[in-house]
């Protein structure tokens, strides 16, 4: 098993090295046409290749022009397969976040909340990529509050890192009385409009199977990338109008960290994090 993973392990750092190249191609062939609709003189750095640049050029239509990236691969079975995951806590969990984790257990379809015990991350992670699992939520405290959250896709990645804050959970609230369907939910994402935004769209989305005619919803909605998360179920009331009643839990999610591998791996590339100097554009949003 372990030759095997290492063996796909280094077929799929292969195919990321090619993307590169390919993209370093496609940059290229991009100034290529540049120049040429500019009528201005070919760049030096491309001179020698300009001529096989130009023959690519002309064999390319719509279709082969597009690269197919690692983010399709990572993916290549969403929608075609149900996904699998497993929720866990650090290590020696409050009852706050015991409960908090059997809470959002209810949330995804087909999860499995696990006792953290003494695994160490990469046994969890080998036993998880072992078991076909496709996605393995890690929950964080401070203090007895859930502080934070880390999604890792199986079996490459990505890993994306969020800090929880504002979380209310099902019985702190008595309101909060409905019964959580086990129905697959439709989804909401609502603005979400940048490539790092589609990237996280593209990280919950994966976590739910494709829905069904259910009644029940979950909404992911951003706000200067603060994501609030909610969950309501909706029922038609005799006056053909729409009851709709939350069922919690509810939080707010900021993503800090995107890395390219898996939670044990700590030499993964880091595709995009929070620096401190970030917080200063508050004219920007990321997501």
């Amino acid at each position: 098993m372990l030759r095997r993973q290492l063996r796909l392990r280094k077929e799929y750092l292969y195919k990321k090295a090619i993307e590169y190249d390919k993209k370093q191609r496609k940059k290229k062939k991009e100034i290529l046409l540049k120049a040429i609709k500019d009528e201005k003189a070919i760049p030096p750095e491309i001179r020698k290749e300009e001529a096989e640049l130009r023959h690519e050029i002309e064999l390319e239509d719509e279709n082969t022009s597009k690269l197919k990236d690692h983010i399709d691969d990572e993916y290549a079975f969403a929608g075609v397969k149900d996904p699998r995951i497993v929720i866990t806590t650090a290590r020696d969990p409050s009852s706050r976040l015991a409960q908090f984790a059997k809470e959002v257990k209810l949330i995804f379809p087909n999860s499995q909340r696990v006792n953290r015990g003494n695994y160490v991350l990469k046994d969890l992670v080998n036993v998880c990529k072992s078991n076909e699992v496709s996605d393995l939520l890690v929950l964080h405290e401070h203090r007895g509050e859930p502080d934070g959250l880390a999604v890792c896709h199986l079996p490459y990645g990505p890993t994306a890192y969020f800090t929880l804050s504002n979380v209310v959970m099902r019985h702190d609230v008595r309101e909060l009385t409905s019964k959580i369907s086990e129905a697959y939910p439709h989804l909401i994402f609502e603005n979400f409009q940048t490539s790092l935004g589609k990237r996280v769209v593209n990280i919950f989305k994966y976590l739910f199977p494709v829905p069904n005619n259910s009644k029940r919803i979950v909404t992911f909605s951003n706000s200067d990338d603060i994501i609030s998360f909610r969950h309501h179920i909706y029922s038609k009331n005799g006056h053909g109008g729409v009851d709709i009643k939350e069922v919690g839990p509810r939080m707010e999610l900021k993503l800090y960290q995107i890395r390219l591998g898996t939670i044990d791996q700590t030499e993964a590339d880091v595709e995009w994090v929070a620096r401190p100097y970030m917080t200063t554009t508050k004219k920007r949003s990321f997501l």
